[in-house]
Order: structure tokens, then sequence, then C-alpha cells
């Protein structure tokens, strides 16, 4: 039997790109060689590339996603392994790209993908299944911004975030009326759309779900207790927050978060990794927002949750190559 071909493609358009590497790079690391032929592929703004063992670089031909070395034959892959976060891997517009073309690629399709990058989107269409989430107010760009009527319907302290952005950038908690604007002025900075919530007072958790051999399994609940005033960049990336795995939570709320979990994924038609953010309040799970392809270092949630689970890296990464192979 002839090895299938996977391209590892990581990179992205965002700051999120440096994780994206390191995410890619232990995806690289875990594909089992035996049955897959493995490569990394770049994508940022300016070139997309293929990269040798000897850290070369190969121009990718955009009209088939096929790259060329030394002038042999083109080489086409079975499979492209998304792990980009954030633009252009994690809002759907690569999926678009890589349908038309004819390219399976691991993880959900490009409506999803789009759906789930629009904070504002997702927490609608999730609320006519039953799944709570903080009242909010949304904002366009240039629209006049009332802060009284809007403190004197959410309250304070309110979260000030961009609609479609990845890993908390440009989010600001606002205590006082007067922090208000200047916080919107940092989430316009990231998108055209932004989104004022109103504070849930819980305990935040983070869900990894997946399909796995034919069943959606909540791999963890991660509590996260950050040292930051929120989980913001800092805190998911560079270690400014205590994970604990699973949860410092009962029974009955467990089963009440692995549910609705659940039910987020399947009524969104999701496929392949997801990391879904949650507030805690009561013993209700009020949705913040979900993830498609959420960070993949060693460091990160879903590889830890997936090793407490029992699932090694490599079945997990190899589960969403064969998934994406029998696609049709």
């Amino acid at each position: 039997m002839s090895k299938k071909s996977v391209a590892v493609v990581m990179g992205g358009y965002s700051d999120e790109y440096v994780v994206s590497l390191k995410s890619g790079q232990l995806i690289y690391d875990s594909l089992d060689r035996n049955l897959y032929d493995v490569y990394k592929v770049i994508i940022l703004r300016d070139e997309w590339y293929f990269l040798d063992e000897n850290n070369q670089k190969f121009q990718i031909n955009k009209a088939d996603f096929s790259v060329t070395i030394d002038n042999n034959t083109p080489l086409k892959f079975d499979v492209c392994f998304n792990i980009i976060h954030g633009i252009p891997g994690e809002n759907g517009i690569l999926q678009a790209y890589w349908d038309a073309i004819g390219q399976k690629y691991t993880g959900c399709d490009f409506y999803q993908s789009a759906l789930t990058f629009n904070k504002k989107d997702t927490l609608a269409v999730l609320s006519k299944y039953g799944i709570p989430s903080a009242k909010s107010v949304y904002l366009r760009k240039g629209e006049d911004i009332h802060v009284d009527e809007i403190t004197e319907n959410l309250g304070l302290p309110v979260f000030v975030k961009p609609n479609q952005s990845g890993s908390s950038l440009g989010i600001s908690k606002v205590k006082e009326k007067s922090e208000l604007i200047a916080a919107t002025e940092i989430a316009f900075k990231e998108d055209d759309e932004i989104l004022i919530e109103s504070f849930l007072n819980g305990m935040e958790v983070s869900v990894g779900v997946i399909d796995y051999k034919g069943e959606t399994i909540v791999l963890g609940i991660t509590e996260i207790v950050p040292k930051n005033e929120f989980f913001d960049y800092e805190a998911k990336y560079e270690g400014a927050s205590e994970e604990i795995t699973p949860a410092r939570i009962d029974d009955e709320t467990r089963i009440r978060v692995e549910e609705i979990a659940k039910r987020a994924y399947n009524s969104l038609g999701m496929s392949g990794f997801s990391r879904s953010e949650f507030i805690l309040m009561d013993g209700i799970p009020y949705m913040l927002e979900m993830n498609t392809n959420p960070g993949f270092s060693p460091a990160s949630i879903l590889p830890q949750q997936a090793k407490i689970y029992g699932i090694s890296i490599t079945d997990l990464c190899g589960n969403e190559v064969e998934k994406a192979l029998n696609k049709k």
C-alpha cells in the first residue's frame, strides 16, 4: 500500500502565526511515518511555500496547491492538515479555496469555519439550541457609541472584544464608564465589528470536543485560572494562567458542560478539533466562543486533554487525516 502524502499547513496572516508554527511542528512530528509521507507548508500573507528538511523554500502553485521541487513532477498532497489559527485557516477562506480546487483537508468546512469565527453569529445560532450566553451589544466601526445606554443595559464591568478575531487579541475588561470608548478603539484595531458583553462572574472552562472514530467526544474540561484579569493573549500563550484538567467541578455540573459542549458542536455540524470557552455561573455554562483550530503546541490545552483522556497525539492526528481521506 502506497503511503499518502500529508501537508501540515501552518502560519497565517495574523500575529498568531507564531503559535501556529509550534502547533504545526507538533503535528508534523506526531504523524505516523509508516502510514504517511509528511511535509510542511507555510502560508503567510506575502508568500506560500513548501519547506523541505533542509529548510529550503519552494513556492506553492496556487492554481492547484502543488509544489515542484528541482524541476521534478509536481507534488500534489492527498490531504492538507490545516493548523492555521486565525485568518485564513480558521475563517473559511482557505477551506473555500481548497474546495474550489478539489483539495482534501482536515477540520470543518468553510461554512462552519466562517460562522464560528464570527462570535455574534455563532452565539445567535446556538441560542436557538438552548445554549445561553452573556447579554451583549454589537457595534460596527463608525456607529455612535451610547455609553450610558450600554452600561445601563449591561451593567459594569463589561468585556469589549473584536467580533472576528482569534486568540483574545484586542479584548478589554472595562470597570468604569470612562474607560469604554478607549476599549472600543482597541477592539476596532482588530476588527470593524465589536461586541460589548455583560460580565459573567464565574469559573472559566475550556472544553475540547472532537469527532473521533465516528463519535462526538468531550476530550476534557479545563479550568482556567488567569493571573491577569481574564484569559487574554498573555494568559493563553505566555503562561500567565493556571490550567487545571480536569476542572474542579461536581459531577452534575461536569455532565451539564459535556452535554452543552457536544450539543454546540453537533448543532453547528462541526468536524475536527474544537475548543469551546464557557463561564460557569450557578452551575450553568454560558458560551463565550468556539475555536475550530485551537492551539496545538505541546503546552496547549487540547493536547493536554487528549493525554489525560488516553488518546495519543499520533492517534488524534491520524484520525483527522483518515477522516479527510474518506470525505466525499
